[in-house]
């Protein structure tokens, strides 16, 4: 087995739309899994709204269409299980009961199968409605008026069915039977809302603001994301900027620091300060205004 692709000769099905499961099944695939897809026969909601999105998600993915709520599709979904390793779904527990896919059923048909439930929140909620931006209000990602820069939630609910997945390949070897997954997408906020509930990104912490070195400025011709955190970092950065550090830690957490460095970007170009990361050794990225 190559070791860039662990899941080579693993057999996956998926039913689930909308971005968190077709971007798990992206990293699946790139593993060395074999995928398929089962669209019902509206298509996936993601092909209508952003169809080259969905496109690169299912790179090397085959497609079936088929209607769950009928005889035919549920036959045929029936056939595609039997030759199945893992089941990835994103439908509510009672909807996947309706269909005969829930785990009690499926571990009784065919007991070797994995399920992977992409669920918005965790057991009984799971039946609440919810979406990225819900999940990601709820635990404190959204701030005044703006939405999110990118879909936290499903993306991290992706990895957490992706990683899912490699758990129940792990598992099926020393058990020699399927087991149950359930991913759910505030959990996946949650996680990902982690630092901020530490106070890490909060506007005191030391990523959020506080500290000098790791901020983002303005500069004559646009803005510097500066992530110059660690000591000997800070200490290159305050030296190019005639900063003299007392102490080269709380010295950056100082009003007069920030505004010192403030002063000093406003007065480079992009060029000067791409040339002064390269010849100081500082981690900083210019950016357009």
């Amino acid at each position: 087995m190559s070791s860039t692709q662990p899941l080579r000769g693993v057999r996956v099905l998926s039913l689930a739309l909308n971005l968190p499961g077709p971007a798990a099944l992206m990293r699946l695939a790139n593993m060395g899994a074999r995928c398929t897809k089962v669209n019902p026969p509206a298509g996936d909601p993601m092909q209508h709204y952003t169809p080259t999105g969905y496109d690169l998600l299912h790179k090397g993915v085959a497609h079936k269409t088929l209607d769950l709520k009928t005889a035919v599709g549920q036959a045929a979904v029936h056939q595609l299980l039997a030759k199945t390793d893992v089941l990835l779904t994103s439908f509510r527990p009672s909807a996947l009961n309706k269909l005969g896919l829930g785990w009690k059923s499926l571990h009784k048909q065919y007991p070797a199968l994995s399920l992977i439930e992409v669920v918005g929140a965790p057991g009984p909620l799971a039946e609440i409605p919810g979406h990225d931006l819900t999940y990601q209000a709820e635990v404190g990602l959204v701030n005044g008026m703006e939405l999110p820069p990118s879909l936290f939630a499903d993306m991290g609910g992706a990895l957490m069915a992706s990683e899912a997945a490699l758990k129940a390949v792990l598992l099926l070897k020393t058990r020699g039977k399927g087991t149950r997954h359930e991913v759910a997408l505030s959990d996946a906020a949650a996680w990902l809302a982690l630092p901020r509930q530490l106070r890490m990104t909060t506007p005191d912490g030391a990523v959020g603001g506080a500290h000098a070195g790791y901020r983002v400025y303005a500069c004559k011709n646009g803005r510097v994301a500066v992530a110059a955190l660690e000591p000997h970092f800070a200490i290159s950065l305050c030296a190019a900027a005639g900063i003299t550090l007392a102490h080269p830690v709380k010295d950056l957490f100082k009003p007069e620091t920030r505004q010192t460095m403030a002063t000093f970007f406003a007065g480079k170009t992009r060029q000067q300060l791409d040339k002064l990361a390269v010849a100081k050794d500082i981690p900083l990225l210019t950016l357009p205004a």
